[in-house]
């Protein structure tokens, strides 16, 4: 299989990066990614990753519950339960930062489409993309949706779009920067980028170490931090204008990440470290396990 290895950072292209440690593939190969560190712009990455046409193979299981929709299981279960609350919380964001309640967006990495179905119900004429076939015969079952293919991108019309959202999508994107690019083009005046990523400086991240569950290599591409993320933002002629933390997120990867440690999930722990990393958030944002990251044109 071809291996992607990269000599300078995809994100800011400085050459000053370093082997930071190893992380196994828990969900599907088993295999061993080395985790590296820009000591620049302090974005981490995978090495040695997959290329564009080969890294489906790593999506193939039923575990992977974006795209599989599966409601076997606790963790699951609870996934599903919070997802009814967060997507209306991603509503009501939308609809406040483009100050706006219906619009055209345009959902990327849509997934089984529980967001875009969301918006479209709420009157935003939505456009969604996911190259991932189960999601979309998924979302076709369960919401009526067409989800058009991820290569549609290149195709949608200029200053289009009032909203753009990629819900933990860009870590798998492999070219990040001419993703970046496109935004700028597809937003339409004064239009919002929404993106939501997980944090590797959150506390869940510093307690679980190579068994947090949000590296999730290979398929997470890259591992973002807020400074990393200004960096990318404005290089690309965006600003920042808010971070928005994700509640749930650390109690979920921690009950992961628990069963990555001890090959099952320690409830106890899992508790006691998403109520930490979550206080400790409140005091510091940057110790939440994934933020939301919410950016306009200069």
């Amino acid at each position: 299989m071809e291996k992607i290895t990269y000599k300078v950072c995809p994100l800011c292209h400085s050459n000053d990066i370093n082997a930071a440690f190893s992380v196994q593939d828990f969900t599907v190969s088993q295999e061993q990614f080395i985790i590296f560190n820009c000591n620049s712009c302090t974005a981490r990455f995978t090495q040695g990753i997959p290329s564009q046409a080969q890294i489906g193979d790593y999506y193939k299981s039923n575990n992977y519950i974006s795209h599989s929709d599966t409601k076997e299981g606790l963790v699951s279960k609870l996934y599903h339960s919070v997802r009814n609350i967060t997507l209306k919380s991603k509503r009501n964001l939308v609809n406040k930062f483009t100050q706006n309640k219906k619009g055209n967006l345009l959902d990327i990495g849509a997934g089984t489409g529980a967001f875009a179905f969301t918006m479209q119900q709420n009157g935003w004429k939505t456009t969604a993309l996911e190259p991932d076939n189960t999601a979309v015969e998924v979302a076709q079952l369960k919401y009526k949706l067409a989800l058009q293919p991820l290569e549609n991108l290149q195709q949608l019309p200029n200053k289009e779009f009032n909203a753009v959202t990629l819900w933990h999508v860009l870590e798998h994107v492999h070219d990040v920067q001419a993703y970046f690019k496109k935004f700028g083009e597809l937003l339409a005046t004064n239009g919002t980028l929404f993106i939501a990523v997980p944090n590797y400086t959150s506390f869940d991240a510093d307690w679980f170490k190579e068994f947090w569950a949000a590296y999730d290599v290979p398929r997470h591409l890259y591992h973002f931090s807020p400074t990393s993320m200004q960096h990318l933002a404005e290089k690309h002629g965006f600003s920042i204008v808010k971070q928005k933390r994700m509640w749930f997120d650390s109690f979920y990867v921690s009950m992961l990440s628990t069963q990555y440690q001890s090959k099952k999930i320690n409830y106890l722990i899992a508790i006691l470290v998403g109520v930490c990393s979550t206080v400790a958030s409140i005091f510091h944002k940057e110790k939440c396990s994934s933020l939301i990251y919410i950016l306009q044109k200069k």
